[in-house]
C-alpha cells in the first residue's frame, strides 16, 4: 500500500508516519508512506505557495500553480483526495475502502484551502474528518493515514484484530477488561472468566448491542433496526431493556 500526502508542514507528517504501528509498517516494508513539500515546487524567492483572493477577503488560499506541478512531478497514486469540509465523511467504511486498494494520494489545504481549480480539474475527490474546523489538513491526513494503514494486511500484528473493532460491524466496541480479576472491588464479569467461548461471544455481541443503543443509536438505525437475533442475544443477557 502506497499513500503519498502533499503538504506545507512535511516533517509533521512525517514524523507521525514514523512512530509507533505505522513506523513498523514502513519498516517491514508493508506500507509505503511518502510525504511530498508543496513548496519544493515555488517558483518565487520566498517558494510562495499561496495568494490573496480574488473578490477580496480575509485570508490567503493555496495557489494552483505550485499544487498542479508538485503533484505531476510526483505522479501519485489515484484517488487523490482532498481533505476539506466538503467532502464525503471519512468514516470506518471509507478506511476499509481506500485499503482495498493499492493506494491513494492526500492533498492538505492551508489557509482557507486551496483554489477551486485544484479541487475540480486536480483532485479526484475529498474527504472530510468531521464537523469541525482545522488550522489545515495535516490532522486529518494523518488520521486518514493511521485509520487505513492499520487495515492493510500485514500492519497489525494479528489481521483478524480490526474485524473486532467499534465500526467494524456499525457497532461500538464491546467492553475489554484484563488482569487483576478483582480490582477495588469491581469484579471482571464472570462469563469472561468460564471458557465458555460460545456464551463469551454472544455477551459480547449482546454488549456491543446495548453500547450502541445508549450511546449512539444511530448507527443501529444506519444498520436497520435491531434484528431478531439482536433481540435474543440482549434478552439472554438481560439487556434488553
Amino acid at each position: 500500500m502506497r499513500i503519498d500526502v502533499f503538504t506545507i508542514f512535511p516533517g509533521m507528517v512525517k514524523q507521525f508516519a514514523g512512530q509507533s504501528l505505522l513506523g513498523r509498517a514502513r519498516t517491514a516494508g508493508a506500507l509505503d508512506v511518502r510525504v511530498h513539500d508543496l513548496r519544493s515546487c515555488a517558483t518565487d524567492p520566498h517558494r510562495s505557495v499561496d495568494d490573496a483572493p480574488f473578490g477580496g477577503g480575509a485570508g490567503m488560499v493555496l495557489m494552483p500553480e505550485p499544487l498542479f506541478a508538485a503533484v505531476e512531478a510526483v505522479d501519485p497514486p489515484r484517488p487523490l483526495l482532498y481533505l476539506g469540509p466538503a467532502g464525503r465523511r471519512f468514516d470506518q467504511a471509507a478506511a476499509a475502502q481506500l485499503a482495498a486498494g493499492d493506494g491513494f494520494s492526500l492533498l492538505c489545504g492551508r489557509y482557507e484551502g486551496v483554489d477551486e481549480r485544484v479541487r475540480e480539474h486536480l483532485c479526484d475527490g475529498e474527504l472530510s474528518v468531521g464537523d469541525v474546523v482545522l488550522a489545515g489538513g495535516e490532522v486529518a491526513a494523518m488520521l486518514v493515514v493511521e485509520a487505513v494503514g492499520r487495515l492493510v494486511p500485514g500492519v497489525m500484528g494479528n489481521d483478524a484484530s480490526a474485524d473486532d473493532e467499534s465500526f467494524s460491524d456499525g457497532l461500538l466496541e464491546y467492553p475489554h477488561y484484563t488482569r487483576p480479576a478483582e480490582f477495588r472491588g469491581w469484579a471482571v464479569p464472570d462469563v469472561l472468566r468460564s471458557g465458555d467461548h460460545g456464551r463469551i461471544a454472544r455477551w459480547r455481541r449482546a454488549q456491543a448491542l446495548r453500547r450502541t443503543l445508549d450511546r449512539r443509536p444511530d448507527l443501529v438505525a444506519a444498520r436497520g433496526g435491531l434484528s431478531d437475533d439482536d433481540r435474543r442475544v440482549l434478552a439472554e443477557f438481560g439487556l434488553d431493556s
